[in-house]
């Protein structure tokens, strides 16, 4: 272990400035200059060549040699860098695009800005404005470069300047090349200069007219040297318009253009020696830096010597390319390097730089964001319900190599010194031994021990084995939630696998099937402290999804609790006390009660056991009170009586921690419940409470089942004779009235459903029949089966699967599912050729009528292998979906934290919510429904933790009196005052612009008097009913010193006393409860919300299905759902899978109405209202004759006559038809003259030439194509409008389709109340507060259809965080780059090395706050315990303080001095 005293203090990096290296600057840091492509001197026994690209100056990669420069050996020599000059000057692969947007923003003549002053100082004054953050910068900067792009001429000199561009790919090696295309002008006419220099063509063309295309085609090459010279002529004031800072030397524009190249370290790029052979591999890097060198100097000596223009700009390009590919190996398409063509099959890609840095297992995500770790083993796990359920069982060789560094004391000094004898092979032992004087560790596996431990001092570091009670972090991948690392005890055991208790197994989503878990040990004091309060199992019993228990009950232990509870379990003395032995291993003392049969001899219940489970003795505290539903619970027989009278005791009832009735199962033990019993001693009675009922249960039901015994067999499975009739029956009554369904549809009378076509209707009824055959024959089968039947025990009390896979197994597997249809065709017109060609009977389309334990015929094997194909494929694919959404979210939401003002803000102190969640409690200690109390559950705990048969009970004007002398003085501190710190009047007290941050607390105070208030009315109302005065007002002053009770008989008092006794000791206790729970929910500053809030979101999408799903009722208006729906909000889409438009309409009773209004909404085309579209040649005119179908018009509803669709007619765009040319004939009739485009019909008169026949013929033709698609009616972007009817009876309008305004201001619709699913649209119709109320209006709707909760502060979070820009914002890298400023954030995102160079483009700074950053450079992020600062105490008086004097007066007083 490190110590801990050093003798200067660390430097903490507070902030990255990223800027290119400027020429200078390489030759400055350079040691040695790379000037031969030679590697090793042959002629010296192969020694790394002086001047070649592995020259010992710049470092060494072999443990043999040493640096030349430092004379460091491979461990101590960190590098030094060489250059290269290369002969000409090449662009930079990575400043490819900004070279670009400079050569776009300045004439390519003089360099002069391409802006006019007034331009120039506007553009600089918005840049200089403070406080300009990096978003609205760049923003800035595009309307620069836009406003150069207009500009053609150069203000300066008068140049043209026409658009820069990257040539084409086609151009040559690999096409970095930049082309100016200078005669582009404004408009069809060239430019005054094109003309020039094509006439100076003239003489030259008229020889060689094949040149002809080349001169109309020419334009401006910019290479190399030209756009070098050109950024030297740039003047550093116009450079702060092009976005670079041209007052350090490494920020001109030329440094963007390589002219020397640094050449790394050679550490970095390690030669590899082959086996058995002097030869060596070399690095890509290294080969790359070789073929630069030689090409640079081909070119230097054709410079020196005279060389081929054609042969130079060979070599030219090439050199181009190849500091191209050394720096990014993917900027290269391979097809065009040299090499690729000769059929040489593929070319291994290089690792350039950029190969290094990007990616998953690139430098950033594989070794800076996440890093492999030692101190930390690997194995399989097993169950093992002996342990607790803090506890893991450790392997004892893994406890051998495992460390803990322990610093010997006087106290543990004994302790240790019989470590250290024992040494590293024998179990609690130690493997090294630090001095507190010596620097290096001393192995324990050699030398004396028994010396070493008699000479043991106080300081000394012992690295001893794992052993006991040591704190280990526990850990499965995929790591999807918080609680996927928790913090446990260590168990040393035998045997060689990691054991834990059953109850934990959820929170990991672990089995035992062969899985492998990770341990870690935390190697310092500190660190264990945070891993067990934090991390520990006990504190982590909930889900911060929800607050719901996530450690709970599973599987076998939920059947054992079912079987020992169950209403016919009785025990004799000496079963009961073996169970309550097995409770305990034993050792604890439980006070027996009463048995509940007397005669013929002593038994107890099974629930009397249970009840001892909750509260063994009387001096545990734990005293509960639990009213909640089982999981099957059948409702008694009459509606008088209470629940608990359930036909099948599915209703518990625990008062004082008896258990009265009902049994327990999945729904009272289990997790995910907020009614449980362990989550209810959790809230009242604290984590290590509810462990310790946790341990009990675990312990006795594994070892009762151990006993019982509890297996499936085939017999479990056989359907008794009946059953097998009754399925038969009712399958055969399916069948047949799906053969009637199918000869309606062959006759074509089968009545079709809203919005469905005939098939579809036929569909969804077949499928409604077989889906309720499945459910009839379940249903019948669960009644049969036996009492004790295994699988039916397991499906009743919820350990595993439903009765759906009971009924599966012994009645019927039911109708084949494919993508929400039945099996479709795969051979012609049928799914299998073992069918008639289509047939739609339910056995041809994927109905199973055999069971599991019949077995299945081959067709139906078929139909269900399929379904069971896709569920995999569906799996498979949704893992991936889901695993890059929830790393998305991270990345968005990871640096927000609570601050001390309640307010989260970003790590950059951006505020995203004043307060978190509108209240800023913590989702982890909601116990209602998103409420942080549960009032009834504490009015009932309350009631009868404080009853007493002597407590008066209080009259109802005394309740609310000590309500109110309790939350009066509460709500008084928590007075409205407005802006200027006045209080605010009474009658303005709800007005929305007083809200301030405390509203949330007064409407817990409010909501907690309703519903005291309730508790006395309802008990005024029980006293008026055996009259008695109600007395819910406080008498009158004259009448308060008499009994108002004294004339009423004393039986009607005691009866009123025996129902409704509230005394004012539980009103008060009951308001400590809840006020203490309120206090204990605030959300603690400094919680990582934001990542808590991203992965309460990401890990339910593991267990959403990708599927669309059918809108309920309408067949085939199909909704996006699942995990692409919320791809698609959370990326912001423009286009979404089925947009939705919900219209509430004015009148929704009237079926007519509704057609009105679909009629004005849906569009209706010519071809929906005409019988026919016909065209008539006549000798002097041909016109397009349409016949509309008045019929239809009218049957649909619409509001269409004859004059508005030929109106409709010559307003569609595209057809170019003239008002004078339409006709109407008659009544339904309309007449369409054709011309040929173009041609005029007045000109007929005139000597115009007659247009040809084929000319009308082409134009005919193509009018009779397009006519049938006029918009006659209705909104153009909607396809179709559906009328839904709803549960309650209502008619609503479902469109389809965008154009959401279009639809709120038809006719007959309620425009306030439409909605659409589409974030965008109601984005730039409603603006930005209604698009954050649609994100989370859209999510919880997802997740409540596949049924999960998720707290609705998360996806408010969320909400907020796509819009607190004034603009929402994708969760993508576009999105995230607008969110967020810091380099290292988006670079450890996605595009690496893209940001990397437009950091140092624009010469970023970082500031290292947030999280990804703060790990990238290994400091403490400002979150959780890093969110605040210790500060200690001075001891300098206060008296020692004095201001420092200001410089001027220093001054004066010395002159004062010195006139004296």
């Amino acid at each position: 272990m490190k110590e801990v005293v050093v003798s200067e203090t660390p430097k903490r990096i507070k902030g990255l400035e990223f800027s290119a290296l400027s020429a200078a600057d390489i030759v400055a840091q350079s040691e040695v200059e790379v000037s031969t492509r030679d590697l090793f001197d042959l002629e010296k026994d192969r020694a790394p060549k002086a001047n070649g690209a592995l020259d010992p100056k710049m470092g060494v990669s072999s443990s043999s040699l040493e640096c030349a420069t430092c004379h460091g050996n491979l461990a101590s020599c960190h590098g030094h860098f060489g250059h290269l000059k290369l002969a000409l000057p090449v662009f930079h692969i990575g400043y490819f695009k900004a070279t670009i947007q400079i050569l776009q923003g300045i004439c390519k003549n003089c360099s002069a800005i391409l802006l006019s002053e007034t331009d120039k100082r506007q553009f600089l004054h918005e840049l200089r404005r403070p406080g300009v953050d990096n978003l609205r910068r760049m923003g800035i900067l595009k309307k620069i470069l836009d406003q150069c792009k207009k500009q053609r001429r150069c203000l300066h000199c008068g140049a043209l300047n026409g658009v820069v561009k990257k040539a084409a790919a086609g151009a040559g090696s690999a096409a970095l090349k930049i082309i100016h295309d200078t005669f582009r002008w404004v408009g069809k006419k060239s430019a005054p200069e094109k003309d020039i220099w094509v006439g100076e063509w003239k003489e030259v063309l008229a020889h060689n007219p094949e040149l002809e295309r080349y001169v109309k085609r020419c334009m401006d090459d910019l290479n190399p040297l030209k756009t070098l010279n050109l950024f030297k002529q740039i003047k550093s004031a116009d450079c702060e318009l092009l976005g670079i800072d041209a007052t350090v030397p490494s920020g001109r524009p030329e440094t963007y253009i390589w002219r020397y190249l640094p050449a790394p370290p050679v550490c970095i790029r390690p030669s590899v020696m082959m086996q058995d052979s002097p030869a060596s591999n070399e690095d890509d890097l290294t080969v790359k830096l070789t073929e630069i060198v030689w090409t640079s100097s081909l070119i230097k000596a054709g410079l020196d010597k005279g060389i081929s223009i054609n042969n130079m700009m060979e070599h030219w390009d090439y050199l181009q390319l190849t500091v191209a590919m050394y720096i990014n190996s993917d900027s290269v398409n391979p097809a065009m390097l040299p090499g690729s063509s000769n059929g040489g099959g593929k070319v291994k890609p290089i690792r350039g730089f950029c190969q290094r840095l990007k990616g998953k297992q690139g430098r950033f995500r594989g070794n800076l964001s996440g890093k492999r770790v030692d101190f930390s083993g690997r194995t399989v796990i097993s169950p093992d319900p002996n342990l607790s359920i803090d506890e893991v069982a450790v392997p004892d060789r893994v406890a051998k190599v495992l460390t803990y560094p322990e610093k010997v004391t006087r106290y543990n000094r004994h302790k240790l010194q019989e470590l250290i004898v024992n040494g590293p092979n024998v179990h609690p032992g130690a493997n090294y031994l630090l001095k507190r004087n010596e620097d290096a560790r001393r192995n324990l596996r050699y030398g004396d021990r028994m010396k070493l431990a008699k000479n043991l001092q106080i300081g000394d570091v012992v690295e001893r084995h794992l052993e006991d009670g040591d704190v280990v972090l526990f850990n499965r991948q995929p790591s999807l939630h918080r609680l996927s690392i928790l913090s446990h005890y260590a168990k040393i055991r035998p045997w060689r696998t990691f054991r834990l208790n059953e109850c934990v197994c959820t929170p990991y989503n672990a089995d035992f099937d062969g899985d492998e878990m990770n341990l870690h040990v935390p190697q310092t004091e500190e660190a264990r402290a945070e891993a067990i309060n934090l991390m520990g199992v006990k504190n982590n019993l909930l889900t911060p999804k929800s607050g719901e228990p996530i450690i709970a009950a599973t599987q076998d232990f939920i059947t054992g609790s079912y079987l020992i509870s169950h209403k016919d379990s009785f025990y004799d003395r000496a079963t009961l006390t073996q169970l309550l032995s097995m409770m305990s291993d034993g050792i604890e003392h439980f006070d027996i009660p009463p048995p509940a049969i007397m005669k013929p001899y002593y038994l107890w219940t099974g629930k009397q056991v249970f009840s001892l489970l909750i509260k063994p003795n009387h001096n545990s505290p734990v005293v509960i009170n639990l009213d909640a539903k089982n999981k099957v619970f059948v409702p008694p027989k009459s509606k008088s009586l209470p629940n608990e009278m359930s036909q099948n005791d599915g209703f518990v009832i625990i008062r004082g921690s008896q258990i009265l009735s009902g049994v327990m199962d999945k729904s009272v033990l289990g997790d995910g419940k907020k009614h449980s019993v362990f989550y209810t001693i959790l809230r009242d009675y604290g984590p290590q409470e509810a462990a310790n009922a946790m341990n009990r249960m675990a312990k006795l039901c594994a070892r009762f089942l151990g006993n019982r015994g509890f297996s499936i067999g085939i017999n479990d499975v056989t359907p008794a004779d009946d059953l097998k009739q009754k399925k038969e029956e009712l399958v055969e009554i399916a069948y047949h009235k799906c053969d009637e369904l199918i000869t309606l549809f062959n006759k074509g009378e089968l009545e079709t459903q809203p919005g469905c076509n005939e098939e579809q209707t036929l569909e969804a009824k077949i499928g409604g029949l077989l889906s309720k055959v499945r459910e009839e024959v379940g249903d019948v089968c669960i009644n049969e089966l036996d009492n004790w039947n295994a699988p039916l025990i397991m499906a009743t009390c919820g350990s595993k699967g439903s009765t759906l896979n009971v009924s599966q197994m012994v009645a019927v597997v039911g109708q084949q599912i494919i993508s929400g249809n039945r099996v479709p065709d795969g051979f012609q017109d049928r799914s299998l050729p073992h069918f008639p060609k289509n047939s739609k009977t339910p056995q041809s389309k994927g109905f199973v009528r055999n069971s599991f334990f019949s077995g299945l015929s081959p067709p139906e094997f078929l139909f269900h292998a399929i379904s069971g194909r896709e569920g995999l494929v569906d799996t498979a694919v949704k893992t991936a979906e889901t695993g890059y959404m929830s790393r998305r979210l991270m990345k968005s939401l990871e640096d927000l934290s609570c601050q001390y003002d309640n307010t989260v803000r970003t790590s950059a102190n951006g505020i995203v919510q004043f307060t978190y969640g509108g209240d800023g409690l913590d989702p982890l200690e909601m116990e209602g429904n998103a409420q942080p109390v549960n009032f009834n559950r504490s009015w009932d705990h309350a009631y009868n933790i404080t009853f007493n048969n002597q407590d008066k009970g209080l009259l109802p004007y005394a309740i609310m009196e000590t309500a109110n002398e309790i939350l009066g003085p509460l709500e008084e501190r928590l007075v409205r005052y407005d802006n200027s710190g006045c209080l605010v009047k009474r009658e303005d007290l709800n007005k929305a612009e007083y809200v301030d941050q405390y509203d949330a607390e007064r409407d817990f105070y409010h909501s907690l008097r309703e519903y005291i208030n309730g508790k006395a009315t309802a008990l005024a109302n029980l006293r008026k009913s055996r009259g008695m005065l109600g007395l819910l007002e406080p008498p009158a002053k004259e009448l308060q010193g008499i009994d108002p009770d004294e004339t009423v008989p004393d039986n009607v008092k005691t009866s009123v006393s025996q129902l409704y006794r509230i005394s004012e000791k539980s009103v008060r206790k009951f308001l400590e409860i809840a006020l203490f729970k309120y206090r204990k929910a605030r959300l603690e500053p400094g919680t990582a919300i934001g990542a808590i809030g991203a992965q309460s979101i990401g890990e339910p999408g593991t267990q959403m299905t990708l599927k669309t799903f059918h809108f309920a009722g309408v067949a085939s208006m199909n909704v996006t759902l699942g995990v692409p729906r919320i791809k698609e909000i959370i990326n912001a889409s423009k286009v979404i899978s089925t947009p939705i438009i919900n219209a509430v309409l004015v009148n929704d009773n009237d079926e007519r109405a509704a057609r009105v209004v679909k009629g004005r909404v849906e569009k209706t085309l010519l071809s929906d209202v005409a019988f026919y579209v016909q065209d008539v040649y006549k000798d002097n005119l041909s016109f397009i004759q349409v016949r509309i179908d008045l019929g239809t018009i009218d049957k649909l509803q619409l509001e269409l006559t004859i004059e508005d669709i030929a109106v409709a007619i010559t307003r569609a765009s595209k057809l170019k038809i003239q008002a004078s040319d339409v006709n109407i004939i008659g009544k339904d009739r309309i007449a369409i003259n054709v011309f040929p485009e173009g041609y005029k019909a007045k000109s007929i008169s005139t000597s115009a030439k007659e247009p040809s026949e084929n000319d009308v013929f082409y134009r005919m033709q193509q009018l009779r194509r397009a006519l049938p698609d006029v918009v006659v009616k209705g909104l153009p972007d909607i396809s179709r409008a559906v009328i839904n009817i709803r549960d309650d009876g209502k008619r609503e309008l479902l469109v389809e389709g965008y154009g959401l305004r279009d639809v709120m201001c038809t006719d007959g619709v309620i425009g306030s109340r439409t909605t659409t699913n589409h974030v965008l649209e109601v984005f730039s119709v409603l603006g930005i507060e209604a698009a954050r109320y649609s994100i989370i209006r859209e999510i919880n709707y997802t997740m409540s259809n596949h049924g999960m909760s998720v707290d609705p502060r998360h996806i408010q979070l969320l909400g907020d965080v796509m819009t607190y820009k004034g603009e929402v914002l994708g969760i993508t890298r576009f999105g995230l780059s607008k969110m967020r400023d810091s380099v290292l954030q988006l670079a450890s995102f996605e595009k690496t090395t893209d940001h990397l160079f437009d950091a140092a483009f624009y010469m970023k700074k970082d500031a290292v706050e947030g999280v990804s950053e703060c790990i990238i450079l290994g400091q403490t992020m400002s979150i959780g315990t890093g969110s605040f600062k210790v500060v200690k105490g001075t001891n300098i008086s206060e008296k020692d303080l004095v201001p420092k004097r200001c410089l001027f007066e220093s001054l004066s007083n010395e002159a004062a001095l010195k006139a004296n």
